[in-house]
């Protein structure tokens, strides 16, 4: 049987670190504030970069030290809702960049779900025999859109990208995911909404540019519905929690994190947490989070892992991978 191996990890943070007093000076807001409310103390942000700059970094890493020939690459899949452009997809400037001219490339739009969903994507291609050698990334720059005078916002996000090497293997790798979406929410989180501006349309266009959110309708429906998932993916792969070395959230809030482990009755040290020195970076959250945990020497091979994003769309997906 096919599988898809993980076999590297890499990420990209912009220089430029904003910390909560940094933040103090722009709204009415303090460290306390922020730091007990989200468990973010700072947070990395692009200057000039875009997306596809951050992603390009995390990917050319990735090729280095995996050895990898740019054009045995088969596939690039980029979940990102900060994206350079519309069109071209982010991905396709990131194979450009490498090289990488016989990979297929596309973008996915699920939020904080979003790198899980590209790992589900590529995993398919792989098991069905297509594709060989996949990069998947999550990249977003969310200072682009986010309201730097809405204190409820501005506070959360940060900048930076992450991605790992996928390739066919006969054992590990992905073994089990559980991937859903409740559009019947969707407006409880949006961002980037395009505003008609044709000559032939009559009425005020609408200008919703910038992240909005209903925290608490986000809140409950993260602590409901991710451990549901998580329980899911442990019975139906006939895993315990006792099997699983660690556990790598979607970096949203230490609060929601907090919640879904002790609906999970797992111990605080399976959670790997950076959230208070990156912030919430939407779809780049996980990749980056296994990133620092490989750079740390926690992840060897034969290790089985969680993974679980959720966020706007709304969106959540939980994965078990064997490393």
């Amino acid at each position: 049987m096919i599988r898809s191996r993980i076999i590297g990890f890499e990420r990209a943070l912009p220089p430029v670190t904003v910390t909560n007093d940094d933040l103090a000076k722009m709204v009415e807001t303090s460290d306390e504030w922020i730091s007990s409310r989200t468990g973010i103390r700072k947070r990395h942000l692009v200057s000039d970069q875009n997306t596809s700059d951050l992603c390009i970094i995390a990917a050319e890493k990735l090729l280095e030290k995996a050895g990898w020939d740019s054009l045995s690459v088969d596939l690039i899949i980029l979940g990102t809702v900060s994206p350079d452009y519309t069109t071209p997809s982010t991905a396709c400037l990131v194979q450009n960049a490498l090289g990488c001219k016989n990979a297929f490339c596309f973008d996915i739009a699920a939020a904080c779900s979003g790198f899980i969903y590209s790992l589900s994507v590529a995993d398919k291609f792989i098991k069905n025999g297509g594709v060989k050698r996949a990069i998947v990334l999550g990249g977003e720059t969310l200072s682009k859109i986010t309201d730097w005078s809405d204190r409820s916002t501005c506070v959360l996000f940060g900048d930076g990208a992450g991605g790992v090497l996928l390739e066919a293997a006969e054992e590990g790798g992905i073994l089990y995911e559980d991937i859903h979406s409740d559009g019947s929410k969707a407006m409880a989180l949006t961002a980037g909404y395009r505003a008609n501006k044709s000559p032939f349309y009559k009425a005020e266009p609408k200008n919703d540019e910038f992240i909005d959110m209903n925290g608490r309708e986000v809140f409950t429906f993260a602590t409901r519905k991710v451990p549901e998932s998580i329980k899911k993916v442990l019975e139906e792969s006939k895993t315990s929690m006792d099997d699983i070395k660690y556990v790598v959230l979607h970096q949203a809030n230490t609060r929601i994190n907090e919640v879904i482990a002790r609906k999970l009755k797992a111990p605080h040290e399976k959670f790997y947490t950076n959230i208070d020195r990156i912030g919430n970076t939407s779809g780049a959250s996980v990749p980056i989070a296994l990133a620092e945990m490989n750079e740390e020497g926690l992840l060897h091979k034969g290790d089985k892992i969680l993974i679980s994003g959720f966020g706007g769309g709304l969106t959540w997906a939980t994965m078990l991978i064997e490393l």
